[in-house]
């Protein structure tokens, strides 16, 4: 039996329709079908045949790991492509080296001329300092013999003041009044860290676990009118609903979508359903996403976000 076979049948088990299964895998009716016959070729790409895969066999209580070795040999690899893209790089960069290394060589007289330039201006430099030098100096003056010696021991000493050459008395408590600048250094540090506490920042609450794992962090001192937004630099699958279930986007997107941008404004919490984090970055109220799981040991991700709009107070 094939792997489409052996979905579809554990799925009439459960007595479960596709449209429900849509709803709580994600994924579009279309591809399930799709998975259901084994034509793989209608997915977005190699890739989310597995992950789709995955997420059909937990829905419907397959055990995804024991399924995909089985049909190994059913499911599109992607190992080909990484090999046959290396194989292209590495072609392409051969190719190119005796070109580069022939640029190389050309400007080699060119940076031995500018270090010769600045080898004879160095010399000139050092010359003329030396001179400037020798010009500069001059005769120290002899000291007067009328210069004032004050006594170290005289009776004065223990009253708190001393005289300067002027025979002006200075107090010594003046040197311990705090110097008003001092001041104004403590305040604009303090200032710094309540300006710091009061900045939108993502704190991680939990990370996820499973197949796929599902994270979840605050979004703090939130902004009353948050946007997110999605960079895109590759193929991926995203999906992003609220709270309250109501979906904002869901689809394919691509290095030609550049961006897209969400407005979150009198929205608590919201959910990103990510199919390859490698090729997607989320900023939220200015701040980057960094992903709770790194991309290269799980792509396929999802996150709950708490949009917390209290601002934190500062001791």
């Amino acid at each position: 039996m094939e792997i489409g076979e052996k979905l579809k049948e554990a799925r009439e088990a459960k007595k479960l329709s596709l449209d429900r299964l849509q709803e709580t895998t994600k994924i579009q009716k279309r591809y399930l079908e799709a998975i259901e016959q084994g034509n793989f070729d209608i997915l977005p790409g190699k890739f989310y045949a597995r992950a789709f895969i995955k997420e059909y066999a937990s829905a419907v209580g397959l055990d995804a790991k024991e399924l995909l070795e089985e049909h190994k040999e059913e499911i599109p690899q992607t190992e080909e492509e990484n090999t046959s893209q290396y194989t292209y790089l590495h072609r392409s960069r051969k190719d190119n080296s005796p070109a580069k290394r022939a640029s190389i060589f050309s400007l080699i007289p060119t940076v031995i001329v500018v270090l010769l330039i600045i080898s004879i201006l160095a010399v000139f430099w050092f010359f003329a300092q030396d001179n400037q030098t020798e010009n500069s100096t001059e005769p120290e003056e002899p000291q007067e013999d009328n210069a004032i010696i004050r006594d170290s021991g005289s009776g004065d000493e223990g009253n708190g003041q001393d005289q300067d050459e002027n025979g002006t008395e200075t107090d010594e408590s003046d040197s311990n009044v705090e110097d008003p600048g001092q001041k104004d250094e403590k305040n604009d540090s303090s200032d710094d860290k309540k300006i710091d506490n009061l900045q939108p920042k993502l704190v991680v609450e939990e990370t996820g676990s499973g197949l796929p794992p599902e994270s979840t962090l605050t979004l703090k001192n939130a902004s009353d009118d948050v946007t997110a937004t999605a960079n895109v630099t590759g193929d991926s699958w995203l999906t992003v609903e609220t709270g309250d279930g109501e979906t904002l986007y869901s689809d394919m997107v691509s290095a030609d979508d550049d961006s897209i941008e969400f407005d979150l404004t009198n929205i608590d919490r919201v959910w990103f359903n990510i199919g390859d984090t490698s090729n997607l970055t989320i900023t939220i109220d200015g701040v980057s996403l960094a992903y709770p799981i790194d991309p290269k040991d799980e792509v396929y991700q999802r996150l709950w976000v708490n949009i917390d709009r209290t601002e934190e107070t500062s001791e």
